[in-house]
């Protein structure tokens, strides 16, 4: 506490200008932290992060309570801190590494606000009706929507749309005679940023062996990035869900309404979506005086 004291004195005692100089240096770095923080944010490097300050209490705890085998084994794991970062951020350095070579790249993610887009109620039902619809044909898609991470390295790996999200776009793009069916539509907000994505494969061994492609990459971009990935299986017209590296099966539209209404709207239970009462399979929409459908 007294060397903190006398440093404050000697920061006190410096003139003018190098306290103004001292104060840029620290809301700089400051800001750089944040933003670099910013970044990870909902992705695999944050969650590593969180994991280390909890080792950091969990020290700093078995230290001051005296539980000294304990803080002894927490002690020496610490030597082993640099290599382990290394070995568990080596996607996230790797990518950082490369970003080097596109100054602009970064100067736009360290600039960006990273403001939350949230998907308004249309949208929502835009998805369900396109899924619903591809379900009900066997039609393979994979859709990913954005939360709190950013995808745009998958974005650019891509073909850029920048459209409005609705039924018929995502039913075309996933149209077997599509250029652009094979792969991932990645979405933001309420709008289609690229289709034909290629994303990482899970190598979860929790998995089913007889997932195949199209699920393990919804696996995968869910293990590392804070997004939902909705499956619609080729061979079996299934609609599955991927979040946080687990992939779970649904029983039709209707839950997957209710589990984006939750995770993107904060909407447990939507009355205009249930008085609304849309998108039924074209099987069963009945058939109009005169044959027609």
């Amino acid at each position: 506490m007294d060397e903190f004291a006398i440093q404050f004195q000697n920061v006190r005692d410096l003139p003018l200008r190098d306290k103004l100089i001292n104060v840029v240096d620290i809301l700089l770095v400051a800001y750089v932290i944040y933003r670099l923080l910013m970044l990870v944010r909902g992705t695999r490097a944050w969650r590593i992060i969180a994991g280390i300050m909890a080792f950091v209490i969990f020290l700093w705890i078995s230290g001051k309570l005296g539980l000294t085998t304990l803080n002894w084994l927490l002690e020496k794991a610490t030597y082993l801190g640099p290599a382990a970062l290394v070995i568990l951020l080596l996607p996230e350095l790797r990518t950082a590494i490369e970003g080097f070579g596109k100054p602009s790249s970064i100067l736009t993610k360290l600039v960006r606000t990273n403001v939350e887009e949230r998907a308004e109620a249309h949208t929502v039902e835009e998805i369900v009706a396109a899924v619903a619809e591809l379900a009900a044909g066997s039609v393979g898609a994979l859709i990913v929507v954005e939360r709190m991470a950013p995808l745009d390295d998958f974005v650019s790996n891509g073909v850029l749309l920048q459209a409005k999200v609705s039924a018929p776009l995502l039913g075309s793009i996933f149209f077997e005679n599509n250029p652009l069916h094979d792969g991932a539509v990645i979405v933001r907000g309420d709008t289609i940023l690229a289709a034909a994505c290629r994303l990482p494969l899970s190598e979860s061994q929790t998995l089913d062996q007889n997932v195949h492609m199209r699920h393990r990459a919804a696996v995968g971009i869910s293990e590392a990035f804070d997004c939902l990935s909705i499956v619609v299986s080729e061979e079996r017209g299934t609609i599955s869900i991927a979040a946080d590296g687990a992939l779970r099966r649904l029983a039709s539209h209707v839950e997957l309404r209710k589990i984006l209404n939750k995770e993107l709207r904060n909407i447990d239970d939507d009355p205009v979506s249930e008085k609304r009462q849309p998108d039924r399979k074209p099987s069963e929409r009945k058939k109009k005086p005169g044959g027609a459908t």
